[in-house]
């Protein structure tokens, strides 16, 4: 019986492979995540050359120059913005990251970049990805207690996919966050 049952649930993950995946990924530690967003940009501007927080959510050369990291493991579930408590841990590490930082760099400050996957209409998946970066903003500040003058939001809908297909995934519904101060006024 209990073999029947171990190659049941192999046969079951091997159908749905995203699906065991996304249920092992887990979210970096607050120290990961504080080493990618506190490393160097890969571009250094001169604080006359910097742009307005308008003019930086604009530029895809700009934003893959600034130190980032994806957060796929925050679970957004098809068509929805909302994070339920049982992701909080996850957020936790998030919040422990972004203090740590903000206690080294005196000014730094960070866009939460919200996206969807590929399914459903442009006008919808833009005003979904927008309310995932708000959601995440709003818990950060409410819950965890980080300055809501050091976070941005921008959502960019079904642009900027990491696995390019037009079906559902998961791995597309996440946020990204980046540290901007070297970047913006």
């Amino acid at each position: 019986m209990d073999r029947r049952r171990f190659l049941l649930g192999l046969a079951v993950a091997a159908a749905t492979p995203s699906m065991a995946f996304a249920q092992s990924q887990s979210i970096p530690s607050a120290d990961q995540i504080m080493r990618q967003l506190d490393a160097a940009p890969s571009l250094q501007m001169a604080p006359a050359e910097r742009v307005t927080i308008q003019d930086f959510r604009s530029r895809p050369d700009l934003r893959s120059a600034a130190p980032s990291i994806d957060i796929q493991a925050i679970n957004f579930e098809f068509g929805s913005a909302s994070i339920p408590r049982s992701e909080y841990r996850k957020i936790y590490e998030i919040a422990d990251a972004l203090s740590e930082v903000l206690d080294r760099r005196r000014g730094a400050r960070f866009l939460i970049e919200g996206h969807t996957d590929a399914v459903g209409s442009r006008a919808s998946n833009q005003r979904l990805s927008e309310r995932r970066a708000a959601s995440l903003k709003r818990i950060l500040v409410s819950e965890f207690g980080i300055p809501s003058r050091v976070l941005e939001t921008v959502g960019y809908g079904k642009d900027y996919l990491l696995i390019n297909t037009p079906r559902e995934d998961w791995r597309n519904r996440r946020v990204t966050l980046r540290r901007i101060d070297d970047f913006v006024r």
